[in-house]
């Protein structure tokens, strides 16, 4: 278990940096280990790296899925549909309010 900033124990290590990721993804493509060796050897699951693996061909145009940038816009974009869905669902409770009480606003 990894220890937090507060002294804390976290069930979450703290993420790898990214020059590490890139330096396990280019041992992973040029290396002659297998994935689950060079995980081993680097301390990491063998999930972690493959999706880093999956990751990087995705950033660099050659795999399927979406890139970094484009996962980072479309968390983006649901975070403002969502306030535009509040901001929808409070202008209809202030429009039923005002044709209920007969009052217009100022």
């Amino acid at each position: 278990m990894a220890v937090g900033q507060r002294g804390r124990k976290c069930l979450v290590p703290p993420p790898h940096p990214p020059e590490f990721r890139r330096r396990a993804v280019e041992l992973a493509r040029t290396g002659d280990k297998p994935v689950t060796a060079l995980a081993k050897s680097l301390g990491i699951s063998q999930s972690c790296l493959s999706n880093w693996i999956r990751q990087a061909e995705a950033d660099e145009g050659r795999g399927d899925g979406l890139t970094s940038a484009e996962k980072k816009e479309l968390v983006e974009l649901r975070r403002k549909a969502k306030q535009l869905e509040l901001e929808d669902e409070i202008l209809k409770r202030a429009a039923a309010y005002f044709a209920r009480e007969n009052v217009l606003p100022k």
